[in-house]
């Protein structure tokens, strides 16, 4: 039997794989990069072994460091995680090799589907060779790895080339694998997908379907079980393919088999995914089971039952992020401050209060998962949960995924993969609280004395604050009297540095309110606001035409040729930041002389950092 595992990978899985290790009470060993030497799946570890570098080329992919770790650790059997090496055959063979228990399916598996051009022809499926315009739109997708990397969708035939050489950089920075392929791309087309699990014995059980249609640049934000809406004779159809591809390449542990479904429902088959997906705790909450437990009890040599168990109610997943959907998802970094979700939803994470998000990984904080009996209750459960979350730190994307579980196309299960293209704009729009500022204003003067020095017997001058609240500047004036702080229609009915009680039109609000250390934010229940001085700095204005980066990261690329004095374009790619997973394209502001060019190729820049300047003609 097992007695000691290292999970392979970082953060949430980390976490979540020793979780179900502490239940059975195997031993777990985690590894670390040194920007995670104080990550909480470090903390929650029994042993943990460093990985000397931060960045994933240095450290999570490095699969002859990790397999010396485990056996330096005393370790009798790796499991991979999602992500990094946990698709790698040739990782999986030297931890067999190691003389250590492999939790995920034979190599030769994971090499026939890990290709999706070998998994297709698999299936039957040949890519396209010649695309001409009658094939347009078509999908460019990297044949290795996953998550939305080296995806391109091309509309126009002019494009393809470019598109094909950023995809194949973008693979190989990923994957270490820059094979990319050509498919057709199905336009209002639903993502839907199969969980099955197959023991040593020749059992394989297909756990239901899993609808993730929800996705920004081609990776998931929100999925659901079972998929709503799908005929029955459909979902028989798509778990019965699922069985068949296990079938076809030996498949034991757990794996996902993904089709589009077009708006004719017409199966279309994706990629057969190796390894346990990040939206596995939905199979979990409808079917109620532990997949962790079974990928350990299978790797042991143990069958599963003759027939998985019955599936019970709906299941909804949501993805919580650090970025900003608003502004082309930029991922964010910074201090979390503060996470804390009701209860009576299942939330996996791989942060803690205090800790930092750093730029070198994936910017998902958390997963938030409601089960209810039917579809309805936990889309209404989900909203809930997400709405009264505290959550002080970066922007994240939580006003999305409200918004989302409420857009009328979602909770008629209308949505497709086109979903965010059609509604970002009014998904992304917040209405803050109008009393947010001044809350914010009564707490700051809690300690201060309740008469302003100086005071006499005349009313005094109201006191003034700035903030900026969802982008927009906001002024409070409010007076100190004789009878306590007063503001114009509001009363003031308690206020100290933590809450604040406002009666507005005989309606009593409680305002929680929160500031951490000597930085200009505060947190006002869900509203986040920024301090501003009183007179604003005449010295931080920046040259017409300045580029500044809108996240921490590195310069993966730049425009060929460009240099200062180059003329440029307005929309002009100049340069592309890689961060946290994602690339983000930095175009020229207007059409003009580039003055100034602060940023090389391979150089790490912050956030709000100059990277050029373009002088408008």
């Amino acid at each position: 039997m097992i007695s000691t595992v290292l999970v392979a990978n970082r953060g949430e899985i980390a976490c979540r794989v020793f979780r179900t290790c502490r239940e059975l009470g195997i031993r777990t060993v985690a590894v670390h990069s040194d920007a995670d030497e104080h990550a909480l799946h470090v903390r929650l570890a029994d042993t943990t072994v460093r990985l000397p570098g931060a960045t994933p080329q240095e450290t999570y992919l490095r699969g002859e460091l990790i397999v010396k770790a485990a056996v330096a650790a005393g370790a009798d059997a790796v499991h991979p995680g999602y992500g990094f090496l946990s698709e790698n055959a040739d990782f999986a063979r030297a931890v067999q090799a190691a003389g250590l228990l492999w939790i995920g399916p034979p190599p030769e598996a994971i090499e026939a589907m890990a290709s999706k051009t070998r998994a297709k022809h698999l299936m039957g499926i040949a890519p396209l060779e010649h695309v001409t315009e009658n094939d347009l739109p078509v999908l460019v997708k990297a044949a290795a790895g996953g998550g939305g990397r080296g995806m391109r969708v091309v509309r126009q035939l002019a494009d393809l080339e470019a598109e094909l050489t950023a995809a194949r950089a973008e693979a190989t920075s990923a994957f270490g694998d820059g094979e990319v392929f050509v498919e057709p791309y199905v336009e209002g087309g639903r993502h839907v997908e199969v969980q099955i699990l197959a023991d040593t014995h020749g059992t394989v059980w297909s756990l239901g379907t899993r609808d993730c249609s929800l996705q920004r640049r081609h990776q998931k934000v929100m999925e659901e079980s079972p998929a709503p809406g799908l005929p029955d004779q459909l979902a028989e159809e798509l778990g019965e393919l699922a069985v068949r591809a296990a079938r076809a390449v030996n498949y034991e542990g757990a794996g996902t088999v993904e089709f589009l479904i077009s708006p004719d429902n017409k199966a279309h088959f994706l990629e057969m995914n190796t390894r346990l997906q990040v939206e596995h705790p939905l199979t979990e909450a409808v079917f109620g089971i532990d997949l962790v437990a079974l990928q350990l009890r299978i790797a042991e040599g143990e069958p599963l039952e003759t027939a998985p168990p019955t599936a019970r109610g709906h299941a909804i997943e949501a993805r919580l992020y650090a970025e900003d959907p608003s502004r082309d998802w930029t991922p964010q970094a910074g201090t979390l401050h503060r996470l804390a979700v009701p209860n009576g939803v299942r939330l996996d994470t791989g942060y803690t209060d205090g800790d930092e998000i750093g730029v070198h990984y994936d910017p998902m904080l958390a997963k938030v998962v409601a089960h209810a009996p039917t579809r309805a209750e936990a889309l209404r459960k989900l909203a809930g949960a997400l709405e009264r979350t505290t959550l002080h730190g970066p922007i994240t994307n939580r006003a999305l995924l409200v918004n989302s579980l409420r857009h009328k196309e979602f909770t008629t299960a209308h949505m497709d993969t086109g979903f965010y293209d059609r509604h970002l704009p009014e998904l992304t729009q917040q209405a803050p609280d109008p009393h947010a500022p001044l809350a914010a204003a009564l707490a700051d003067t809690h300690g201060r004395s309740r008469f302003a020095p100086g005071w006499r017997n005349v009313p005094s001058q109201p006191q003034l604050k700035r903030y900026t609240m969802a982008g927009e500047e906001h002024e409070v004036h409010y007076r100190h009297t004789r009878d306590g702080l007063t503001a114009d229609g509001v009363r003031v009915i308690h206020a100290d540095a933590g809450l604040v009680v406002l009666e507005v039109d005989g309606v009593r609000r409680k305002f929680e309110v929160a500031r951490y250390g000597d930085g200009g934010q505060l947190y006002v229940n869900a509203t986040t606001l920024t301090a501003l001085p009183r007179f604003p700095d005449p010295a931080a204005q920046l040259a017409p035409g300045s580029l500044l980066a809108p996240m921490p990261g590195t310069v993966v690329r730049v425009a060929e040729g460009l240099t200062v004095g180059a003329q440029v374009t307005a929309g002009e790619p100049l340069l592309w930041l890689e961060a946290m997973k994602m690339e983000h394209k930095i175009t020229a502001p207007a059409t003009g002389q580039l003055t100034v060019l602060h940023a090389g190729l391979g150089h790490q820049v912050q956030v709000g950092a100059l990277l050029a300047v373009v002088e408008p003609t």
